[in-house]
């Protein structure tokens, strides 16, 4: 019940948080708001992969501008992990899907004119 990319890659599988986040907008961060539940929930540390890596801002008005799509990398290097700790993995995120509807977005209170996603700052709404 958990939506991700198909076919999932040899390397990474992405869990596309706008759709399981859907109450959450593209410009509150569903992926932000996934990976900092995964961190809280069982420590799994992953990779937000949408609007604030990828948004763009307006030429003519300066408005942000959402990425196409907001996904969550979990990157799955090969002999590194067993079996034991993919189904560590699987077990939180269902948790974190379970209660997905009280997950809320976030705003990002300061910023890097580049590359934002390596040093923002972010503060959780409502």
């Amino acid at each position: 019940g958990v939506p991700i990319v198909q076919p999932p890659g040899g390397h990474a599988v992405y869990i596309d948080a706008g759709l399981l986040l859907p109450h959450i907008s593209s410009l509150q961060y569903p992926g932000q708001s996934l990976v900092v539940e995964l961190y809280r929930e069982g420590g799994i540390r992953a990779c937000e992969i949408g609007s604030v890596m990828f948004a763009r801002k307006d030429p003519e008005t300066g408005a942000e501008l959402p990425a196409p799509r907001e996904l969550v990398r979990l990157a799955i290097p090969r002999r590194v992990y067993t079996q034991s700790h993919v189904d560590y993995v699987v077990e939180v995120i269902l948790s974190v899907s379970q209660r997905r509807e009280s997950l809320k977005g976030y705003r990002i209170v300061w910023e890097t004119p580049f590359l934002r996603h390596f040093s923002c700052h972010f503060e959780p709404l409502g």
